[in-house]
């Protein structure tokens, strides 16, 4: 009897304290807010994020900013509200990002750049392509098959740090070539259809151009579609990312002629590390660059 009473208040116990063998601890949360989920680089960038953060033991929360600043700063206002362990950002616009970055500071919640950087803001680290080096090797690209002289249009949009980026370095190659001229930076806010009518409107304003400059790959692939069809075969264009379909466009031989090479998925993979070691109280850069190079 006195064996079974022991027993009895041995299973109260450790009712009481929970019972059972312990809960396994809760995964982290990342809450990830992207410039938009469509564009095949982004869609790169996010296979890394998941990758990697399986690979550490990180639940990821990822929204679509879809190109539209208000909804990101609500993105990162809901990421707040559920407490996350860190959000990543990778702003649609850099400038107007820069007071939703607030509501985190506050909460101290650490916040992560990838591509493209906020104008402002306590931001941990920043993890992205070489954007200038990107600029740099586009710009002496261009410049080679024009034979290094003619006229020049940047298919712009300058609201983005990274692109801001890749035109100073672009800017910076042509430098060395004083036959070449920049005529025009229209912006087309990185979408093909605004490419699209951008490079009509040029092709009617600056009927001598031999040259342009897409900063991604949507810029450079609607502007090579209108020269195409145009029969221009005396513009060559230069993009900037290297997705399957430039680089279709390449071996085929149009326009598009090369394109800066980023690897987006090693960028999802590298912002995670990073997450990981700043959670886990060891110290990281605040800018990590990764290399670019030139696919023709």
């Amino acid at each position: 009897m006195k064996r079974l009473v022991v027993a009895l208040c041995v299973l109260c116990a450790a009712v009481a304290c929970g019972g059972g063998s312990p809960e396994a601890p809760k995964k982290k949360v990342i809450g990830v807010t992207l410039l938009t989920q469509a564009d095949a680089f982004f869609k790169d960038l996010e296979a890394g994020l998941r990758e990697e953060a399986q690979a550490k033991g990180f639940d990821l929360v990822i929204r679509d900013g879809d190109k539209d600043p208000p909804k990101q700063a609500s993105q990162i206002e809901d990421f707040v509200a559920q407490k996350v362990a860190a959000i990543i950002v990778v702003p649609c616009d850099s400038a107007s990002v820069v007071p939703a970055l607030a509501g985190p500071e506050r909460a101290g919640i650490p916040v992560f750049t990838a591509d493209i950087a906020a104008h402002g803001g306590r931001v941990v680290a920043h993890v992205a392509s070489d954007n200038v080096q990107g600029g740099r090797l586009a710009g002496e690209e261009l410049a080679t098959l024009m034979g290094g002289k003619g006229k020049v249009v940047i298919i712009d949009h300058p609201t983005v740090a990274s692109v801001q980026d890749r035109v100073k370095g672009f800017e910076e190659a042509l430098k060395k070539y004083p036959g070449i001229t920049i005529v025009a930076k229209p912006s087309a806010n990185g979408n093909r259809d605004k490419a699209t009518q951008v490079m009509e409107d040029m092709l009617q304003a600056h009927r001598d151009i031999t040259g342009v400059f897409g900063i991604n790959d949507s810029t450079a692939l609607g502007a090579a579609g209108v020269i195409e069809a145009a029969k221009r075969k005396d513009i060559v264009v230069v993009g900037f990312d290297a997705s399957d379909e430039a680089q279709a466009a390449i071996r085929k031989g149009g326009p598009l002629k090369a394109d800066v090479v980023q690897y987006p998925r090693k960028i999802g993979q590298t912002i995670i590390d990073v997450i990981a070691k700043h959670l886990a109280g060891e110290s990281v850069p605040k800018l990590v660059p990764i290399e670019v190079g030139i696919w023709k």
